[in-house]
């Protein structure tokens, strides 16, 4: 199950099928989850990952009809009351298709969803789909059709009776207008239809009669489908009258386009990170190149030199008739600032260095240090690739000094304490007596809730101390499960 911090606690915010069946659900807080079974396996919610995984998905669904567009939920209804009882909704994410005109292209609209499903399965993904005559009937009989359904088509002038036996949640009126619908003995949308309009008006106002509305198509056009827009590539081309086949008219052809696609990038904000060079053949067959840069640049003269020594790798067969370039992986950039010295040149010079290197080398080789998101310390840093470098969103700051050099991994050492829980008096490590003269600390460092390999790091106890010779060491005691608690050296300072 996924957990995030909402309304300054810790939910659960999803579960899957053996959480669901052993009663845990969303909007439950941690605690009380794991109160009931503690050894409950936790990760991080990510919502920005899921929208974007979830936009994927929707613009996957294009096959089958060019409206997709993924569907914007939100935690609460507005207007809820903090307090409300909360009676969630049906299923998970969901994606909106306008399959109008589209369906019989598939065999008819119970052989296109019957294909989507079993697609979506081979993807691994569990999806339960609807089609109706309005966004608002589709949407409740897709969220609470039971599981064992993997789809279902409401008849033309059937969403009064597709809705009426599903639970008045279906309407998407939110969990405190549920919770009073409930009070009243209102269970069902069958229940809340057999009611006089008026009386529900006066009862519950305008959004519970608008929703009614809109999923039984009174008033279907209040739920406009607002679709993926396809974006326009970033990408230039190039085609000859005559097949070519020499590395200089290559070159020549790399170097216009080049040109044409940076002032592209340009206009639109936007650097390279990744570029395609594809060459087209007279017989239909293709030489492709690919090179990257560890931050974006849009410097034809720079992306260049990345391409020149690679060309020579095209096989030109009986010649080539056409060459396009595209931006296959693009950043918004923003104006620099330009220095009177010569610092800014060495910086681009080492930049450009490590793209060469990178491009000749292979992207995997060329690393440099980027921190991490960890409380550990020797997890908080390490190498990576250089074009995943600027994607890093760590904070290196703290409120604790930190040596300078770290010891990987820690080294053991005996200590004497006055106290049986107190800080170091005496240490000796590698083999020399260190008497402590003064000491900080402790400060905690605890390993993250959501990392399976709890068993590697327990709960530490840091201090910094200073021996009667000067040195300064960073000093922890771990609580692995041992009495007495184990100690080590891991770092030095200057």
């Amino acid at each position: 199950m996924l957990a995030a911090e909402q309304r300054a606690r810790l939910q659960i915010t999803a579960v899957n099928r053996a959480a669901e069946r052993a009663g845990f659900r969303p909007g439950m807080t941690l605690a009380d989850a794991r109160a009931i079974l503690p050894g409950l396996a936790v990760r991080p919610a990510d919502p920005a990952g899921d929208a974007k995984a979830l936009a994927r998905l929707a613009r996957w669904c294009g096959r089958y009809s060019p409206l997709t567009s993924a569907e914007e939920t939100s935690d609460s209804y507005p207007g809820e009351a903090l307090d409300a009882p909360r009676i969630e909704a049906g299923g998970g994410a969901g994606i909106w298709l306008d399959s109008t005109g589209c369906d019989h292209l598939f065999g008819g609209e119970e052989a296109m969803l019957t294909d989507m499903t079993e697609r979506l399965g081979e993807l691994g993904f569990s999806a339960r789909a609807a089609l109706a005559g309005t966004p608002g009937c589709a949407w409740a009989v897709a969220r609470y059709t039971p599981d064992r359904v993997s789809w279902v088509v409401v008849p033309p002038a059937g969403e009064r009776d597709a809705l009426s036996p599903l639970p008045v949640t279906a309407l998407g009126i939110g969990p405190a207008m549920a919770a009073e619908l409930h009070g009243l003995g209102l269970k069902r949308i069958g229940d809340v239809l057999a009611l006089p309009r008026a009386s529900l008006a006066a009862r519950f106002g305008e959004t519970l009669r608008a929703r009614l509305d809109a999923a039984l198509g009174k008033n279907a056009a209040a739920e406009p489908v607002s679709p993926f827009l396809p974006e326009a590539p970033l990408a230039a081309r190039l085609a000859f009258a005559e097949p070519i086949g020499t590395v200089d008219d290559i070159a020549a052809a790399t170097q216009h386009l080049l040109k044409t696609l940076c002032q592209r990038l340009e206009r639109a904000g936007q650097g390279a990170r990744q570029l395609a060079l594809t060459a087209f053949r007279p017989d239909g067959s293709t030489a492709r190149l690919v090179i990257g840069t560890g931050r974006a640049n849009r410097d034809p003269d720079r992306l260049f030199l990345l391409f020149a020594e690679r060309l020579a790798e095209i096989d030109t067969g009986f010649g080539i008739d056409e060459i396009t370039l595209a931006a296959i992986h693009h950043e918004s950039t923003s104006p620099a600032q330009t220095g009177l010295g010569s610092e800014r040149a060495r910086a681009e010079s080492l930049d450009a260095l490590i793209d060469l290197l990178a491009n000749r080398l292979g992207p995997q080789t060329v690393r440099r240090p980027a921190l991490r998101e960890s409380h550990l310390p020797e997890r908080a840093a390490g190498l990576v690739p250089s074009s995943e470098a600027s994607l890093s969103s760590a904070d290196a700051r703290s409120p604790n000094p930190r040596p300078v050099r770290l010891l990987r991994p820690p080294e053991p050492v005996e200590t004497v304490s006055e106290e049986p829980d107190g800080p170091p008096h005496l240490f000796r490590w590698r083999r020399v007596l260190h008497r402590v003269i003064l000491c900080e600390g402790p400060e905690r460092i605890a390993p993250e809730w959501w990392r399976e390999e709890k068993t590697e790091a327990g709960i530490r106890d840091y201090f910094r101390v200073e021996d009667d010779g000067g040195g300064r060491f960073w000093l922890y005691r771990e609580d692995c499960g041992e009495v007495p608690r184990p100690w080590f050296l891991h770092g030095l300072f200057g």
